[in-house]
């Protein structure tokens, strides 16, 4: 295999093989990676601006009997710590997101045992009735997984139901690495990879709109990541011709601070800033039927996050109103939306609001500025 042979076929935007975007990723200089990924932005976000978010992670309970070795978020039934999310926070958090210049809620939570579908409808119908322009980023495979198995139902009637109850988009969480071997050493009690990526391909023929995540740094192969990225470009090349199928894909790196994974089996993120922008890159080279490619600040800093915008990415997510899952395992980077501009620009580009659906916003003339804490 030859460098620049690689670079062409992936300029004239096909698909690279597995073994091919290992050679890439292990063998290429950084430099001329980042020239190939940044060209095909180019050519795949022609308006040359980076884009980000306003919005608000809330969960709907921290009971979770999932068992992931690399949350520390989550509370088995019966801890007194356990929580499930009453209607007055939220509509204490949602006039607070409002008034911040936010526009949407990403719900998620825990795989409650108790918590089946018609509490998700119940409650989507709820915020929807009281705040009509609120979009509901909600729930993840591995959620609709979980209800799915609670009522006996296929994913397609889960899907459907949540959508008519208001459900707007479907987040690309819990795909950590979409192989089995890696799943059943860190997330054993999430679906399998095949169903993640079901539950993707029912919610492409439902047109709704998805993204996809890949959590890397820990047990993982290299390989196993591009089997990762593998199957959700195919999945995406499926899609119905009228749907958006995945509008994001979004990388981030293991957070180990006091996880099961670090005590127990001693995995600690050892992902350096190069190694991120060289996923980052590969991830646009990999993915050329995914037009947006998101770098996680949150997970990396500003600085890293900054290059990868010279290195593939257009996005710069959201600025997290609210994150409290990776957080709590070391992730600590914060934005408002001054400061997420600011970096933008620092980076050389443009920066541009935008909803779930990357549709351009402007930002509202009575924005107040969020305090961080």
């Amino acid at each position: 295999m030859h460098f620049h042979t690689l670079y062409d076929k992936a300029l004239r935007g096909e698909f690279l093989s597995l073994e091919e975007g290992v050679f890439l990723f292990e063998h290429a200089p950084l430099a001329e990676l980042m020239l190939v990924a940044d060209e095909m932005r180019r050519q795949r976000v022609p308006h040359g601006k980076v884009t980000w978010q306003i919005d608000r992670n809330v969960n709907t309970t921290n009971v979770c009997v999932a068992n992931c070795k690399f949350c520390n978020f989550y509370r088995v039934p019966g801890h007194p710590e356990a929580y499930i999310t009453d209607m007055d926070t939220y509509r204490r958090k949602i006039r607070e997101t409002i008034r911040w210049g936010g526009d949407q809620l990403l719900l998620q939570g825990g795989h409650h045992p108790e918590l089946g579908l018609k509490f998700y409808t119940s409650l989507f119908r709820q915020i929807k009735q009281e705040f009509p322009n609120i979009r509901l980023h909600a729930l993840g495979p591995p959620e609709v997984a979980h209800i799915c198995k609670l009522e006996k139902m296929s994913h397609r009637e889960v899907l459907m139901a949540l959508r008519e109850a208001g459900l707007d988009s479907l987040p690309g969480a819990g795909a950590e690495i979409l192989v089995d071997r890696v799943r059943r050493l860190i997330s054993k009690g999430k679906c399998s990879a095949q169903e993640w990526l079901d539950i993707m391909a029912e919610a492409h023929q439902l047109r709704i709109t998805t993204s996809a995540t890949m959590m890397f740094g820990h047990v993982e192969t290299i390989e196993e990541r591009f089997e990762h990225l593998v199957k959700i470009r195919d999945l995406q090349a499926r899609k119905p011709a009228d749907a958006k199928g995945f509008l994001a894909f979004i990388p981030w790196t293991f957070q180990d601070v006091d996880t099961l994974l670090a005590k127990i089996r001693g995995v600690h993120n050892l992902t350096t800033g190069e190694e991120y922008v060289r996923m980052i890159a590969m991830s646009r080279i990999m993915l050329p039927n995914i037009p947006n490619i998101q770098a996680s600040w949150l997970t990396v800093g500003k600085k890293i996050a900054q290059i990868c915008l010279h290195a593939g990415a257009n996005d710069f997510g959201s600025i997290m109103l609210e994150e409290n899952v990776v957080s709590a395992a070391g992730a600590s980077h914060r934005f408002t939306y001054r400061t997420i501009q600011e970096a933008i620009r620092e980076a050389g580009f443009e920066p541009q609001l935008r909803n779930q659906e990357y549709e351009w916003r402007q930002i509202p003339e009575d924005i107040e500025e969020q305090v961080l804490n």
